[in-house]
């Protein structure tokens, strides 16, 4: 009699023929679950084009290693820890890690705490002594915890105070009593939303920026801002609620650990001066500038402090300058208003609203012209326009100009038009990105490509506590894809564009992000214990071929919060050289797909 597969099953004959089948369906399974996790864990990044193409671009992603795999609890593939470790630690086994020492040494940053570079400079007229000075070689001592220190208070609660003993400065507090910067209250520092030039709260201040010229529109037209001389970075804070993203930028200097302050809060904020050097931004990227009482002379050596303004202020962007200038009828005052008529008019900014608040405060708005006409028409060459001919975008450790910058221009000296508005410029081609025929293909592809890592693979596989974050950094951002896939998460990003990379950062300004340049053979403008999460994606490669990755550690780990997270895309030549380093810092490590490396910073330090 026939045998049908309905009597077997009916009759539970043959079990080993069920077994079989039931052992093939699930091998099916898994080996379709796998694929789908490799359609984004192992594609290519789309090759990124910069503005200059005389910067190779990315390497392709390696092929996932054969070494022994277990499904981790999120669903990624894991590689057991074992056979990945091998026997890399001992390269590293004669690391003998030392605190950093000195007074300041729980806030040690090397390239602007070096004491030595400072004392030896010729003059600090120009604020020379908080610009940076890197030592040869850099310093691989660990910096301490403040005693007391604990994990930061999560956002939004943290925008309002934060804990003393992370931050345990207190001249502020007593310096600006009266302003209502930052108060201390038990544990906390309280910050009210004062300010000097805040007098009703740095809310209404906003809403009177905005009612003094409303075409402003926060948070549709203006998106990206620079605040010059931010204080505890209130301004850019409150900004937030706007749909406003404020690079908040000051010195180190006597105002102590201000910025210190904003970072903890979970604020966008870095540590600069507008003394002899560029800032480190491209050129025409900032929708607006802010200034209030930021105590910059804006006419000092022939107005090279404005014209470093104007260099990075977008075409049609505003200066916003809230100073007693403005409003006060003094000698002194109206010196200096004087000067910066003259100043404002020579460089074709117009002044397109002046108002003052209930309370005596004024401010001035001065729009930069869409294009270059107003310049052609100067009898005077005064100052003069700069020589396009020796223009370099990447604007790191150059001297300040004396010069007008160029107004960018299409091929058929077209004016440069504004970015969309906000949010859809995320997502629209950037008005800087190069003219090449297939360059916004690669960007399309570039912002897929990101959107599907960041939402199937980063937030969802690697088993990182993304509600323990906000403060991130992208150490090799491209064309800021990741942090466009985060833009719906409470976090922001610092896109970093390295020096030696494909220049892409007028491509994120233009998106509405804000970033920097930066080289990584040398420490970053922050305080420590500054960013709960770093990322990168093929960084190393180039990056080992000029310094030491245990110098690209230490400083990982002097940024990093406690706690913090550490998500590395690179080859597994590049993870099995860092991975032992990260180990004999007491990080905990995963690996996933062969090229995910998962770090995690913990508590500890040598003693």
């Amino acid at each position: 009699m026939a045998i049908s597969v309905e009597s077997i099953l009916n009759e539970r004959k043959y079990p080993f023929l069920f077994a079989l089948s039931f052992l093939f369906i699930c091998a099916g399974f898994l080996l379709l679950t796998n694929n789908q996790y490799s359609i984004f864990s192992i594609s290519d990044p789309p090759r990124i084009r910069a503005v200059s193409m005389s910067t190779p671009p990315h390497p392709p992603a390696p092929e996932v290693s054969g070494v022994p795999v277990m499904r981790s609890s999120a669903g990624m593939v894991q590689e057991d820890v074992a056979s990945v470790n091998g026997n890399d630690d001992s390269s590293v086994a004669e690391l003998n890690w030392e605190l950093c020492k000195g007074p300041s040494a729980v806030d040690f940053i090397p390239c602007l705490d070096n004491m030595k570079a400072i004392k030896a400079l010729p003059s600090r007229r120009h604020m020379e002594h908080r610009e940076r000075h890197c030592p040869e070689p850099s310093p691989r001592c660990l910096v301490q915890l403040p005693e007391g220190y604990r994990v930061p208070i999560p956002w939004p609660k943290s925008r309002d105070m934060i804990w003393f003993d992370n931050v345990p400065h207190s001249k502020l507090v007593e310096y600006k009593k009266d302003q209502n910067w930052v108060r201390k209250s038990g544990d906390y520092l309280v910050f009210p939303g004062g300010g000097t030039q805040f007098k009703e709260g740095v809310t209404n201040y906003i809403d009177f920026i905005e009612k003094t010229l409303p075409i402003i529109q926060w948070g549709k037209k203006t998106r990206v801002i620079l605040d010059v001389g931010c204080g505890v970075a209130s301004f850019g804070g409150y900004l937030l609620d706007k749909d406003v993203i404020t690079m908040s930028f000051a010195p180190k200097d006597e105002h102590e650990a201000q910025i210190q302050f904003a970072l903890e809060r979970g604020i966008p904020a870095t540590l600069a001066v507008i003394g002899t050097q560029k800032l480190t931004y491209p050129d025409n990227v900032y929708d607006l500038i802010h200034c209030a009482r930021c105590r910059v002379h804006w006419d000092a050596s022939g107005g090279q402090p404005l014209m470093e303004l104007n260099r990075i202020l977008r075409p049609g962007g505003y200066f916003v300058w809230s100073a007693t200038p403005v409003y006060r009828n003094d000698e002194r005052d109206q010196s200096v208003w004087n000067a910066m008529v003259d100043l404002t008019k020579s460089i074709c900014w117009e002044a397109v609203a002046k108002n003052v608040d209930s309370n005596g405060i004024g401010l001035v708005i001065y729009q930069k012209p869409f294009s270059s006409s107003c310049y052609e028409k100067h009898k005077e060459n005064n100052p003069p326009l700069c020589d396009i001919k020796e223009k370099k975008n990447v604007s790191w450790y150059v001297p300040l100009d004396s010069c007008i910058s160029h107004l960018p221009a299409d091929s058929m000296g077209n004016s440069q038009n504004w970015p969309d508005l906000w949010p859809q410029r995320l997502t629209s081609k950037p008005i800087s990105l190069p003219t090449e025929l297939d360059s916004e293909q690669m960007f399309y592809e570039d912002t897929k490509h990101w959107s599907a890592l960041v939402s199937d693979v980063y937030l969802d596989g690697l088993a990182v506590n993304w509600s323990s974050i906000r403060n991130v950094m992208d150490m090799n951002a491209g064309y800021g894809g990741f942090a466009a896939a985060l833009i719906d998460q409470p976090v922001w990003v610092m896109n970093v564009v390295p020096i030696h990379e494909p220049d892409t950062l007028s491509v994120i300004f233009d998106r509405g992000l804000i970033g920097t340049y930066h080289d990584w053979c040398e420490s970053l403008n922050t305080y420590p214990r500054t960013y709960d999460l770093l990322h990168s994606s093929f960084l190393l490669g180039n990056l080992t071929q000029r310094c030491d990755i245990i110098d690209v550690a230490v400083e990982m780990d002097r940024i990093m919060r406690p706690g913090g997270w550490l998500l590395i895309r690179d080859s597994m030549e590049m993870i099995e050289k860092l991975r032992p380093v990260l180990h004999s810092l007491r990080w905990s490590t995963t690996l996933y797909q062969g090229q995910f490396l998962v770090g995690k910073k913990g508590f500890w330090r040598p003693t």
